[in-house]
């Protein structure tokens, strides 16, 4: 049993053909996944794609640089949104400068919301962060993210902001990348994170993995992530899945396999 833990079902690539994708998810012996939000304009979709299969359940937020909205979501918004038995963690979350330029005041009082948010309604958060690690930190520390918990989702960053944030209770999830040969540093965080502080993500239709690169992403994909961690580890593949597997259940304790 394997556990995406972080898709984007709703996008069009992976949309256009869900059953295709429910169907290989069940090939690759991946059982769950959690389908994430990532702006108010697109909620609905995304719950509605949770609501309809099985295993499957959603988050709620707003992209850290994702601005289509055109406003932001206050914090009573966001507790309505997570107000709902498909909705199992808040995000994802987080900063990312990478593609923005000028003031980011707007993206830290954003992420100061949604940690409040998480924290109000006992949900994970799911936090991207992009040339911000230092930031990130910093805020998730000052409005009590360890409280709420959560996972630290696509992780590309050093051991040292692992070794920070696990410190704060969050979790660690490589996707792909970690099967690609320039990862070396990365791959290096996949041998020291303790295997009960690690997820497996996709973040579909991103990222995909080695021998898939250049091809869309899809959840079936998440087990050449585990196969990758379990290599690097010198491990057994169904270790590192039942490890991630449960690990997923005890972070989102709202969704039941």
């Amino acid at each position: 049993m394997l556990v995406d833990s972080h898709c984007h079902l709703d996008f069009p690539e992976l949309a256009a053909d869900l059953a295709g994708v429910v169907s290989r998810m069940g090939d690759n012996g991946v059982t769950h996944a959690l389908t994430i939000s990532t702006t108010l304009e697109t909620f609905p979709a995304v719950r509605g794609v949770a609501r309809s299969l099985p295993n499957v359940w959603c988050t709620a937020g707003v992209h850290p640089d994702e601005r289509r909205d055109g406003r932001e979501a206050s914090l009573e918004e966001l507790l309505s949104m997570a107000d709902d038995p498909d909705v199992v963690g808040i995000g994802e979350t987080g900063l990312d400068y990478f593609r923005v330029e000028g003031d980011t005041g707007w993206q830290r009082e954003r992420f100061r919301t949604h940690i409040r948010a998480a924290r109000a309604c006992g949900k994970p958060l799911v936090i991207h962060t992009r040339a911000a690690a230092a930031d990130t930190l910093a805020i998730m520390r000052e409005e009590g993210a360890r409280e709420a918990g959560g996972v630290m989702h696509c992780f590309t960053e050093t051991w040292e902001v692992a070794s920070a944030a696990m410190d704060l209770g969050f979790l660690i999830s490589f996707s792909g990348i970690v099967t690609f040969k320039n990862a070396a540093d990365l791959k290096e965080v996949a041998r020291r994170v303790p295997l009960d502080r690690m997820l497996v993500e996709t973040d579909s239709p991103y990222l995909a993995p080695v021998p898939h690169r250049g091809k869309p992403n899809q959840p079936a994909f998440v087990r050449h992530v585990a196969e990758e961690v379990a290599r690097l580890r010198g491990i057994g593949f169904e270790e590192v899945a039942q490890a991630t597997t449960r690990n997923f259940f005890s972070l989102f304790r709202n969704a039941r396999a």
